[in-house]
């Protein structure tokens, strides 16, 4: 390359390159650091013109002798030891004014053909703009510090991941029971009953995640005039960020809302002695004769609507409901008016103050029965969850997050588990290879649950894909017995008949299959069997799982496909698990256009079945 350009480039032609640069560049020469080739950009920072050229540089700008930067330059010219400068203040006489800079700059050493160095190279960047902007930053955030302490709610902001208390207003010291003394000091130290609380691990947690906690009617238990007392806060921590995006500090709002929770607390006390009431006592009440026809509103729910009293309240809330939802909720509410059992769903009104958005409410009713237990009337409430379902949506939002995070390590960590494993073999130490075969085991159950997380957060977000195509239904059904019997006690028996090929999602319809037959499992531990059975109906294919377990009570048994469910047994034994899998295979059935459902009798065991078309038609 040097040869190349000492023939093919003139030095006319680098030195014009050099002047054309971008950036302020100069090279300084000799133990006088000579200036040298300057372009244009430097000499309009340093607020010279071409004069300054072959002269030394302390010459031409002597003001900043005295600020450190002969050390500097001796240091790179005589030890080779290239340095940066960041944002670093100068200053510098221009137009015949002192006045102070910022410069981020680089000197490094340049060497001759011997490696000798016989000067230093300068690059520079004017960075006085963004200096002055973060200062004005600075002042606006007194400006903010001002506003926290005049607030009307209790406020302070935590410093750093260790929590310093850097500001806390009037209202948040005396909700803590402490004086100013407390300002400075770790939050930790500041309110050691805090201890065994959740509130310092979240509060670390947000200078991580960088997402804001909020919290309504929150236990907190401080030590106020001198003793240990519960109070109940609405509150948040809002992370504050800099430039880069990093949490730096977190500002907390607080409201006391004490007397309102022990109030509510008191009248759901006296509300046990009215068990009617007590299940009817939200924000909207209703009541409706033993044939589903809406008798009475109250107040609360004509405020909200706007409708007049005179109106067919059946009719009316057919109107506000979402369309979509009607058609579920009325099949519903007409078995348990044909039951007595209670009625529980979840919809969507309209929002009177934003016709063209709906609200989440759950509805709820229960029966009240006449001396002769026939049923009298229906009490009923609707019970506004739209906030609770906004917050149900961040927590999915963060399980698939922190689930997916989480596979990477457990696959390195199953690849070291599995890697000592083979070495102890190797070694002939039987016993410790037991164990690495166990804790292998261990991370394989953690991958499941964490599959399962991972499938929730998408079916709820909409994001489960089926990948559809044909494959042999009875080949995969004979997989995956196989497979399950590898890791089963129990006897897993085939019962195929002939299905054939079949057009659907092979991996998905595998991993229910493989639910279904390791639920069997888990839930007959005292049997040694397992039933599996596939059919075709038409152009419907069955697959049926037997076991011989504890079964689930029947009045159990609508829950048993719901998020987060799991069975228990007779002697209240939970079984292990996140109560996911029966969730996850109902979805997938349903998207594949099928249907899934059980039988089972309680103690003698229970089956489980789904069944899906075989072609599209």
């Amino acid at each position: 390359m040097k040869s190349f350009l000492e023939q093919n480039v003139s030095q006319e032609s680098l030195i014009t390159l050099f002047s054309q640069a971008p950036v302020a560049m100069c090279l300084l020469i000799g133990d006088d650091f000579i200036i040298k080739n300057a372009n244009p950009q430097i000499l309009e920072l340093w607020g010279r013109d071409i004069s300054a050229i072959d002269k030394p540089l302390f010459e031409v700008l002597p003001e900043i002798k005295s600020q450190g930067f002969v050390e500097i330059l001796d240091n790179v010219y005589k030890r080779g030891e290239a340095f940066n400068g960041n944002k670093r203040p100068v200053f510098l006489k221009r137009s015949g004014v002192l006045e102070e800079y910022f410069f981020n700059f680089i000197y490094s050493p340049v060497y001759n053909d011997e490696r000798k160095i016989i000067g230093v190279s300068v690059v520079a960047t004017e960075v006085t703009e963004q200096v002055m902007s973060e200062r004005k930053l600075e002042e606006s955030e007194y400006r903010f510090e001002d506003l926290i302490i005049n607030s009307d709610y209790s406020t302070a902001i935590y410093h750093s991941e260790d929590l310093y208390i850097e500001l806390a207003n009037n209202l948040m010291l005396k909700t803590w029971g402490k004086d100013a003394s407390v300002i400075g000091m770790k939050l930790e130290d500041a309110l050691p009953e805090l201890e065994g609380q959740p509130f310092i691990g979240i509060l670390k947690d947000i200078f991580k995640t960088g997402k804001t906690y909020t919290a309504t009617e929150d236990r907190v238990d401080l030590v106020v005039d001198g003793k240990l007392q519960t109070y109940y806060f609405n509150f948040s921590y809002k992370p504050l960020t800099n430039q880069k995006g990093e949490v730096y500090a977190i500002h907390n709002m607080a409201v006391n809302v004490t007397d309102l929770v022990k109030a509510r607390k008191e009248i759901q006390e006296r509300e046990e002695k009215f068990r009617d009431l007590a299940d009817s006592m939200p924000q909207f009440v209703w009541t409706s004769d033993n044939k589903g026809q809406i008798t009475y509103m109250n107040d609360n729910w004509y405020r909200y609507t706007g409708f007049a009293k005179d109106e067919n309240p059946t009719e009316v809330v057919k109107r506000v409901m979402k369309p979509e939802f009607y058609e579920k909720v009325e099949p519903v509410w007409e078995e348990s008016l044909k039951t007595g059992n209670p009625f529980e769903m979840e919809y969507q009104f309209v929002d009177p103050k934003n016709p063209e958005t709906y609200r989440w409410f759950l509805a709820r009713a229960v029966p009240t029965f006449d001396e002769n237990e026939n049923i009298k009337q229906w009490i009923g409430t609707f019970t506004d969850i739209d906030d609770f379902k906004q917050l149900q949506t961040q927590k999915d939002k963060f399980l698939g997050i922190a689930s997916h995070e989480l596979k990477t390590p457990l696959t390195s960590l199953k690849i070291y588990t599995q890697f000592i494993e083979k070495n102890l073999v190797k070694q002939n130490d039987l016993k410790n290879a037991q164990v690495a075969r166990k804790m292998d085991d261990q991370i394989d159950l953690l991958t499941n649950l964490i599959s399962d997380l991972l499938d929730v957060t998408k079916i709820q977000n909409g994001k489960i894909q089926l990948n559809e195509s044909e494959f042999d239904f009875d080949q995969l059904a004979e997989e995956i017995v196989y497979e399950q019997q590898m890791v089963a006690s129990h006897k897993i028996i085939l019962h195929p008949s002939k299905v054939g090929k079949i057009f659907a999602d092979r991996h998905r319809v595998s991993q229910v299959m493989s639910n279904l037959i390791s639920n069997a499992v888990k839930y007959s531990p005292d049997a040694d069997q397992v039933i599996v059975s596939t059919g075709l109906i038409d152009n419907n294919v069955t697959f049926c799982v037997r076991d011989f377990g504890i079964g689930i009570p029947e009045d159990k048994q609508s829950k048993v496909f719901e998020q987060y469910y799991r069975v228990s047994s007779s002697e209240e034994h939970t079984f292990p698990g996140l109560g996911l899998g029966l969730y996850i295979s109902s979805e997938i059935i349903k998207r594949t256009g099928g249907k899934i459902y059980m039988s089972s009798n309680e103690e003698k065991g229970s089956d489980f079945c789904f069944e899906i078309p075989k072609s599209k038609k």
